[in-house]
C-alpha cells in the first residue's frame, strides 16, 4: 500500500515561486524572467536597385574570419557597381553613427 503524498501549498509572486512540501520550503526563480517592454519599428523598405548603393559587410565574432574572404570576393564580383565597405567588427560590432548615416544596407555576419 502506497502512502498518501504530503500536502503541497504553493504561493506565487512576480518572479519567485515558493512551494512548501511537508516541513521543507523550496524557493525557485522563474526562468522566464521579467521582460521589459520594447519599442517596435517596421522593417525598412527593400532597395529598388543596388547599383551605386553603399552596403556594409559587418563581420563580427571571435572566430576565424578568413572563411568570409570568399564571400567578400563573390559579392564584389557579382555586384561590381555597389560600394562595398568591409567592417571587421570583433565583438559587438555595431556601426558608428557616421557609418549608419552613409549606409544604405548592412549584411551582418557572425563567425564562431
Amino acid at each position: 500500500m502506497q502512502s498518501p503524498s504530503p500536502p503541497v501549498r504553493s504561493t506565487k509572486s512576480s518572479s519567485v515561486r515558493r512551494v512548501e512540501l511537508a516541513e521543507r520550503l523550496y524557493k525557485c526563480l522563474n526562468p522566464v524572467g521579467i521582460q521589459a517592454p520594447v519599442d517596435l519599428f517596421p522593417l525598412a523598405p527593400r532597395l529598388s536597385a543596388l547599383d551605386g548603393k553603399t552596403i556594409f559587410l559587418s563581420l563580427g565574432g571571435g572566430g576565424e574570419q578568413d572563411i568570409t574572404i570568399p564571400l567578400q570576393k563573390r559579392l564584389r564580383s557579382d555586384y561590381p557597381k555597389v560600394n562595398w565597405q568591409i567592417k571587421l567588427a570583433g565583438r559587438g560590432g555595431a556601426l558608428s553613427e557616421e557609418e549608419m548615416k552613409t549606409a544604405d544596407a548592412v549584411i551582418r555576419g557572425v563567425v564562431w
